[in-house]
């Protein structure tokens, strides 16, 4: 099947209620045995066909009651309010896995994996990340809020790197993990300390992930 021409790269952070290791990322079992968590992304450069995508920030909001491959989740995609209305088009349906193969993206799977789909909101997205230093910041009026942080190992000695390396992957082939503490209370809640935070480089096309 054809699909339009997209492309994103962006610099992303995300984090969900699991401990630092997030075992999902290793096909293990969530941390508490649900998962809930989001996603921000500043898009540094992408096109959906001939509509340019460079600039624009996207934020998703997850919820599962169980592990995400057993479904019945709920998710909400936000989108800047700088956006035009081909722009707002475009990402919604890139998010929402459209103009994608079949689990080729963890969105295309977030979204196989969702009964409940919320509004698609339009929203100021402010967001600062910085993937190399493991920092973070953002708030969405009305709908998230979170900060991002080195691990601090609980003996001392100072910040803790540690990445997450998956070479055939469908979100990153390569994350710097830190601490995230985030609040959410719009369709989807959640009230998060010091649990998963997870910074890299997406980039991604109607095949996957993209080297």
């Amino acid at each position: 099947m054809a699909h339009v021409d997209w492309y994103i790269e962006g610099r992303s952070f995300g984090g969900c209620n699991c401990n630092y290791g997030c075992p999902c990322q290793f096909e293990d079992l969530p941390t508490h045995g649900h998962c809930t968590g989001f996603e921000v992304l500043h898009i540094d450069k992408g096109h959906f066909g001939d509509i340019d995508l460079s600039g624009q920030k996207i934020a998703l909001l997850y919820a599962w009651p169980g592990p995400i491959y057993e479904g019945n989740g709920a998710m909400q995609v936000i989108i800047d309010d700088g956006a035009t209305p081909d722009q707002h088009d475009a990402l919604n349906r890139v998010l929402q896995g459209e103009e994608t193969d079949p689990e080729a993206s963890h969105w295309w799977v977030y979204r196989a994996m969702c009964s409940t789909v919320h509004d698609t909101l339009t929203k100021r997205i402010n967001f600062e990340v910085d993937i190399e230093s493991r920092k973070a910041h953002v708030a969405i009026p009305g709908v998230l809020k979170s900060s991002g942080r080195p691990i601090q190992a609980p003996h001392g000695g100072g910040e803790h790197r540690v990445r997450i390396d998956i070479p055939n992957g469908i979100e990153f082939t390569l994350a710097e993990i830190g601490s995230s503490s985030s609040s959410a209370s719009g369709a989807i809640t959640f009230d998060l300390s010091d649990t998963y935070g997870q910074w890299s480089i997406l980039r991604h096309g109607p095949h996957g992930v993209q080297s």
